[in-house]
């Protein structure tokens, strides 16, 4: 007798989110630019209800950007996330999504929830190309979740955004 088992197919999932709102009122180079009151409330709002309602991320990747550091810092903290599931990674100080896509192609398969945290236009292109729900922006501090039919990060083009949590959606 032969059994024919079906292989499952693997998902990945990635969460895409921007950095909480900076203050431009600060003298210093964007880099280092920090995160404004608002800002840092947005954070944690919106951190504890990501944490608390969505799949911990088997690995985080960064911006160096001062405010997209500090956003991810606080996302960290919200997952309890261990420090070696934590990377900066400065090729994510990226305005077109060229950086970020990068970096998350080279993410290790074995990595199935990737949380990346950087900057617009990048991000909002793509949350856009990636998913199958266009919005006109991402806005600071937003989340999106978005899945895909594949195990593999390398080549990833077309999935299904699952979930949009943006700070005005928790206030």
């Amino acid at each position: 007798m032969i059994f024919a088992f079906a292989k499952a197919k693997k998902m990945k999932t990635l969460y895409i989110t921007r950095h909480a709102k900076s203050s431009w009122e600060e003298n210093v180079k964007d880099h280092k630019r920090p995160l404004n009151e608002r800002g840092k409330l947005d954070i944690v709002l919106v951190s504890n209800y990501v944490a608390a309602n969505f799949k911990k991320p088997d690995l985080i990747k960064t911006s160096d950007a001062n405010r997209a550091l500090t956003t991810a810092i606080q996302f960290k903290k919200a997952f309890s996330l261990e420090d070696d599931k934590f990377i900066v990674d400065e090729q994510m100080y990226d305005f077109s999504g060229a950086g970020v896509m990068k970096a998350i192609e080279s993410t290790p398969d074995n990595v199935t929830i990737l949380m990346v945290f950087g900057h617009n236009y990048g991000l909002t292109h793509l949350v856009n190309k990636l998913g199958n729900e266009y919005i006109d922006n991402l806005p600071t501090c937003g989340f999106v979740q978005i899945d895909f039919d594949t195990d593999s990060w390398k080549g990833i083009f077309q999935g299904k955004t699952k979930a949009m949590v943006f700070p005005k959606h928790l206030k």
